[in-house]
């Protein structure tokens, strides 16, 4: 099945229980737009719902160099806070729990490419990857949900020092402070990420929903509350495998 986009900035399929989201403007390293965020949120809500897994990739040299220059001067000019919320949910979709999203990271990932990676709940990154929250050379600030994601990944100084200095992470650092789940030659990207798919698919999915939501809560709670948690999700489990559930 092919989801085809109105913009035409981006690819979108979908085959069996994989999505895959590919950016596809190479010719200016995958620089995003409004209407590549119009057709990214509009997949998140037509997304099958047999789909399991959601691949995000960038076509070329790079996943994403961030916002497109050419659009820049036009959301400068003024932008709603109902504007930035309708951004926002082009990549809020890919963190819902019964997804499991996996960016595909080569090249640069700067600005809004760095949160489209950082909205998926694993990054597997090439070496040549080059991470940059760039916003702050422009006078703004993150927000396509960026900073929430950051600072659970890498703590709230590191996070913090990233934000405001906008200074490159590259691949070795990445995978020392959490950023990376895996790093590979660029060449074993597309490997790497199909062997990641297949572990995720290889699991049951309704544990694999429930486990994400123990893991996306746990920071909030104490121990006594993810306990509680942890054991309501198992007797759901446990029923349901005993043919018990509703």
């Amino acid at each position: 099945m092919n989801a085809a986009p109105t913009s035409g900035e981006a690819r979108f399929d979908v085959e069996g229980p994989v999505a895959t989201v590919t950016l596809d403007r190479p010719e200016v390293l995958n620089a995003q737009t409004p209407a590549l965020w119009a057709d990214l949120r509009a997949f998140g809500r037509s997304l099958p719902g047999d789909v399991r897994v959601v691949v995000v990739r960038g076509s070329g040299r790079a996943f994403s160099a961030g916002l497109d220059t050419s659009v820049a001067a036009s959301i400068l000019g003024g932008v709603s806070d109902a504007q930035i919320a309708q951004y926002q949910e082009a990549f809020a979709w890919l963190r819902q729990p019964s997804l499991i999203s996996i960016a595909a990271v080569h090249g640069h990932a700067i600005g809004a490419g760095f949160q489209l990676a950082l909205a998926c709940d694993f990054r597997v990154v090439a070496e040549d990857v080059k991470f940059c929250m760039a916003e702050v050379s422009l006078g703004l600030v993150p927000d396509l949900g960026g900073t929430k994601r950051l600072v659970e990944l890498v703590g709230y100084a590191r996070a913090l020092e990233l934000c405001v200095t906008g200074r490159r992470v590259h691949a070795g650092e990445a995978s020392q402070i959490g950023l990376a789940n895996a790093v590979v030659p660029p060449a074993d990207l597309g490997d790497a990420v199909g062997d990641l798919t297949a572990a995720v698919l290889a699991g049951s999915r309704d544990a694999v929903v429930e486990i994400k939501a123990l893991i996306a809560a746990a920071g909030g709670h104490t121990f006594a509350q993810q306990e509680a948690v942890e054991r309501a999700a198992q007797v759901r489990r446990i029923q349901d495998l005993a043919g018990l559930g509703e």
